[in-house]
């Protein structure tokens, strides 16, 4: 069987995360920060915090952008739980908009809908790595300013909606000259198994805020809300006669380890002229593949100003029905390759449909999930494994459709 997406461990790997293990210090310590300043330095973000989870680092920010309940947060209605789940648990109303039929990402114009005076933050998706459009977001966002409602200090001096990106699947991408984690206010990675870098299970805050915010001391800020509000961390605790804190706010328990962190460093210094490249090539074969057939609706990974992670290709299967898309998955499966669809939209999930949202409100979104399937990309996918892969899907998309 071909999996899906497996993670690449090699010996490198274990060497680093064996140092780890040996060093003395396997919780967040000197490794996690070299981490952060490594990605500062990669994505140009002004600071960077490392986090247990792409979702804790999601949580985190709107946390402490001060959404509460009586807010609203618009997110897309194609997208994993994790980016609507959050917003649940800061007590706010999700606010669903449906996506691009071009690029499966949040819909400028229907985020021109939704907007209200209630509205706190836009989680823009870039969904398969390739990115949201952020300056129509920014752009839309300042031309509406007259309806924000600023109820905490951070939203005092932003003055608008946050636009939190969330970046789970879009590190390495690139908008108008810059990489992923500098394109707006604030962007989250995640570094779960699957994703194209990875630490196990992590992500990452990357702060690109305007100049009137002190990134210094959000950082700050952000590191003791990670830590149940403790105004030391661990390391600092043990500089002799240092041993004294106090817990200033009942923060949470987001911070990475430094085994963790061990992983992502070696994942980051091999990523850019490595890991990057091989995705690109394996993309860059399915399309030329693919293009032969008509059925076949090519994903949008490239524009003259955007660049993708080429973290999922999200291959469409023209004019088929959501039964016939299964029985496709059923054929390539049955022929040992392992696919995957993203995503099913979340006004279809059961909680989401008890909460009253309805998936004939988001066509777009539903229309996207009916043809699609996800094909395998990852670093130790051979050029033989791609033809298989593609052999496996023409053949099962002439059955269903002949």
């Amino acid at each position: 069987m071909i999996p899906f997406s497996p993670p690449r461990m090699d010996e490198k790997v274990v060497e680093e995360v064996s140092a780890a293990l040996l060093s003395g210090w396997i919780t967040t310590g000197p490794r996690t920060k070299k981490l952060e300043r490594n990605l500062e330095e990669y994505t140009g973000a002004d600071k960077c915090l490392c986090v247990s989870s792409g979702s804790a680092g999601l949580e985190l920010i709107l946390r402490w952008y001060g959404v509460k309940e009586g807010d609203e947060v618009i997110v897309p209605a194609y997208t994993y739980a994790a980016s609507a789940n959050v917003v649940v648990h800061c007590g706010a109303k999700v606010v669903f908009v449906d996506v691009n039929e071009s690029d499966f990402n949040i819909s400028v114009s229907e985020i021109e809908k939704a907007i209200t005076s209630k509205t706190k933050a836009i989680i823009a998706v870039d969904l398969g790595g390739y990115p949201a459009d952020y300056k129509e977001i920014l752009n839309l966002v300042e031309s509406k300013k007259g309806l924000f409602q600023a109820q905490s200090p951070e939203q005092e001096l932003l003055g608008r909606p946050l636009i939190l990106s969330d970046a789970a699947h879009s590190i390495g991408a690139e908008y108008d000259g810059n990489k992923a984690g500098s394109f707006t206010d604030i962007t989250v990675f995640s570094f779960h198994a699957v994703k194209n870098l990875t630490t196990a299970e992590g992500g990452a805050v990357c702060l690109k805020l305007p100049e009137a915010f002190d990134v210094e001391e959000i950082y700050k800020d952000l590191n003791r809300k990670c830590l149940h509000g403790q105004s030391k961390d661990a390391l600092a605790k043990t500089q002799i006669g240092n041993w004294r804190y106090d817990i200033l706010e009942a923060g949470y328990k987001y911070n990475m380890t430094d085994i963790q962190a061990a992983i992502g460093l070696v994942e980051l210094e091999r990523y850019e002229n490595d890991m990057l490249v091989r995705r690109k090539e394996i993309f860059e074969q399915y399309t030329q593949a693919f293009s032969k057939h008509p059925w076949a609706h090519i994903p949008e990974y490239k524009s003259s100003i955007k660049d993708s992670s080429y973290h999922l290709y999200l291959l469409r299967i023209k004019g088929i029905t959501e039964s016939q898309r299964d029985q496709i998955m059923e054929g390539i499966f049955k022929k040992e390759v392992s696919v995957n669809v993203h995503y099913i939209p979340l006004p279809m999930m059961t909680f989401y449909k008890n909460e009253g949202y309805k998936i004939e409100e988001y066509p777009q979104s539903y229309q996207n999930y009916q043809h699609e399937i996800t094909l395998p990309v990852y670093y130790d996918l051979s050029e033989d494994m791609v033809n298989e892969v593609i052999q496996a899907v023409v053949d099962s998309v002439e059955v269903v459709m002949a």
